[in-house]
């Protein structure tokens, strides 16, 4: 098996679970015209993002739930209405009210009301080509990115979407597992086969960079004014100061494959990964103390909870560190 792509071309989640739970499968059943079904058992199922509209949290997953807490993750709720059962991988706001979410079948969703209530902008479950992250320059202009190179952008809000070539290569059909803003404005899309493709006009050119890698880079993070972070497969975690034209490989203290990223509001960096791997950095992002959760249960995404706690999401729903 090729080290750089998955068995399966389902998303960064395929690999959380497959590689945690054996012959578990993820359910992507369902369609996008169909509702989220209510759950009392939702913040346990599995959630694979979470992100900030404004002072409330909002985190998605399978089956299309859709959850939020109104007090950094104390309690939480679903959405009253989510037009998709289909499992969603991805979640961002431009302000507190106006968010979109991706998943399966290359369903976005849009919320208007800080994530009450969604409405579906686009599917194509004819494609087979799960969308697995979007980003917004602001409320107008958005691209999401997924598997075998699907790229789409949207200069209206999600009103309407149009497919985007990221290459002239029609041999790149790499699958393009997270997109995020890096120094200076910069954007980058973290791929497989060791690939990070760099955008220095928000997205209308791209061209692909080499890090000294080449497994799957499953996401990114900038880490001050010039540093960012990529970070993938086994432990894999590099540095650059100079918007990619130079690599440092970092000592992750892990062999666990890293999923994703965030800076606390203490300055910490903090990545997770699968077997509950939770990495911690104070010195930003130059050197790193491994620690695993005692379920050893695989984690997708964290947030920063209530009172300075770390929130952890992913195989087992959402859980307090």
């Amino acid at each position: 098996m090729n080290p750089g792509r998955p068995n399966s071309w389902r998303l960064r989640l395929w690999m959380l679970t497959l590689a945690l739970l054996a012959a578990h499968a993820v359910p992507a059943a369902g369609t996008a015209e169909e509702q989220a079904i209510p759950s009392r058992l939702a913040a346990k199922s599995l959630l694979v993002d979470a992100a900030r509209a404004d002072g409330r949290l909002v985190a998605v997953g399978e089956w299309g739930h859709v959850l939020l807490s109104d007090d950094s993750g104390g309690s939480w709720r679903q959405a009253e209405s989510v037009p998709t059962r289909v499992t969603l991988t991805d979640v961002i706001f431009a302000d507190a009210r106006r968010g979109w979410a991706v998943g399966h079948d290359a369903v976005v969703i849009h919320t208007r009301d800080g994530g009450e209530t969604w409405e579906l902008q686009h599917q194509a479950p004819e494609e087979e080509q799960p969308l697995l992250s979007v980003w917004f320059e602001d409320a107008q202009h958005g691209l999401a990115a997924g598997a075998f190179s699907l790229l789409i952008e949207t200069k209206d809000g999600g009103e309407t979407w149009q497919r985007r070539p990221l290459t002239s290569n029609p041999d790149e059909d790499y699958h393009l597992n997270a997109i995020f803003r890096g120094p200076g404005n910069a954007l980058f899309i973290a791929a497989e086969f060791g690939s990070i493709y760099r955008s220095l006009d928000s997205g209308a050119s791209w061209e692909r960079l080499h890090p000294p890698y080449e497994g799957s880079f499953w996401g990114g993070l900038t880490v001050g004014e010039e540093a960012f972070l990529v970070f993938g497969m086994r432990g894999h975690v590099f540095r650059s100061e100079d918007l990619g034209e130079s690599w440092q490989e970092l000592d992750s203290g892990t062999d666990q494959s890293i999923q994703s990223a965030i800076v606390r509001a203490d300055g910490t960096v903090v990545l997770v990964g699968l077997g509950g791997a939770v990495l911690t950095s104070s010195d930003g992002g130059r050197t790193f103390s491994a620690a695993i959760e005692p379920d050893r249960r695989g984690i997708a995404a964290a947030a920063e909870g209530v009172n300075g706690t770390l929130l952890l999401f992913g195989e087992t729903g959402v859980k307090t560190r």
